[in-house]
């Protein structure tokens, strides 16, 4: 890549499952960096596996995306769409004896004790050797393409400059470079950042509680704070700020800056920054997510809910936390915590 060309990133999740706090951060960082570039962002939809493809799972990633603050500049473009494409590459091979049939199936040729060497904008050289690798599936037997052959070939087509993703792809990157090599195509600048974890260090999932976008919607979490956070695991403006609006990383997010140590996801770091937004909100948008969450309050008039939240502003971390706050406000059936009760009652006896 040159100084004059135009910085281009993707972002290519599968309609697999709904979109994971990972994948977020992933798409996040793709974005800052098409944005801080003015480069262009690319939205590819990786949707070959027919079996576990659904419509809604892309509808609800593209919705989390737009709710998140991040858009694309071209796309969405479904690899299902392109299959012809993939095989005509997979012919090239085939026509310089650097692929075989195997049924209706096409396998690369993996030359041996071929040494691969990847500079990581993320972990710098990473060296691999080809005697690792058997030979590599490009066309399945079904005529659908293998996954590191078609993300190669759209790559390419896409005109990617830089390839932004996480460290469970690493061992993808060999593979892709001798495609890119046989192909005769300049491979992109790669930057494979740590995995996102647990507090206790084992790989983020379902155990350590939500880990799909949607449901942390759902739980009362502005879009601003989550995406505010998660900019945070793995990259810092440098100077201890925390709250950083994405208006202004992406004036000076550069993935030269991301780190190589894994980040661990904190539930409790995140409830704070969301109250940090939620203080700085403005009431009567608090009051619009509040009626549209339809808890207990949503039926109150305008003026005595905002008289409410006001109230109670600096006290609540999430929209749904402040129906349990403020219960006694919208119904004569609550209840008292009963260290509560004690001391009312004896204040009153006092």
């Amino acid at each position: 890549m040159t100084n004059t060309d135009k910085v281009r990133v993707r972002f290519a999740p599968s309609p697999t499952g709904y979109l994971h706090l990972g994948s977020a951060r992933t798409a996040l960082f793709n974005w800052l960096y098409a944005r801080h570039t003015n480069g262009k962002l690319v939205l590819r939809i990786e949707d070959t596996d027919k079996e576990r493809s659904r419509k809604e799972f892309l509808d609800e990633i593209l919705e989390d995306l737009k709710w998140l603050g991040i858009d694309w500049d071209e796309g969405p473009f479904c690899q299902s769409q392109k299959i012809s494409i993939y095989k005509e590459y997979a012919a090239r091979l085939l026509d310089k004896n650097l692929a075989y049939k195997e049924g209706d199936a096409i396998i690369f040729k993996v030359e041996k004790s071929k040494v691969i060497k990847i500079n990581d904008i993320v972990h710098g050289e990473i060296i691999f050797n080809t005697d690792e690798l058997k030979d590599q599936v490009l066309i399945k037997s079904d005529g659908l393409p293998a996954y590191n052959f078609a993300c190669v070939v759209d790559d390419s087509e896409m005109a990617i400059t830089h390839i932004i993703r996480g460290d469970d792809h690493i061992s993808n990157t060999p593979k892709q470079l001798l495609f890119y090599e046989a192909l005769g195509i300049n491979p992109p600048e790669f930057a494979h950042m740590p995995l996102m974890m647990g507090k206790d260090g084992a790989k983020l999932s379902k155990r350590h509680g939500a880990v799909a976008v949607f449901e942390y919607k759902k739980e009362g979490f502005l879009p601003e704070a989550l995406s505010n956070y998660l900019l945070l695991l793995g990259w810092s403006p440098g100077d201890g700020k925390e709250i950083m609006p994405l208006r202004e990383a992406q004036k000076i997010f550069d993935i030269k800056d991301l780190s190589d140590v894994q980040a661990k996801f904190d539930i409790d770091k995140l409830r704070w920054i969301n109250g940090e937004y939620i203080k700085n909100e403005e009431t009567k948008v608090l009051a619009r997510l509040i009626r549209d969450s339809h808890n207990i309050s949503a039926d109150a008039q305008d003026g005595y809910l905002i008289n409410v939240i006001d109230l109670y502003k600096t006290r609540f971390r999430t929209i749904n936390e402040f129906a349990n706050l403020t219960e006694c406000f919208f119904t004569d059936d609550f209840t008292v915590d009963e260290d509560a009760r004690k001391k009312l009652d004896k204040y009153l006896k006092d």
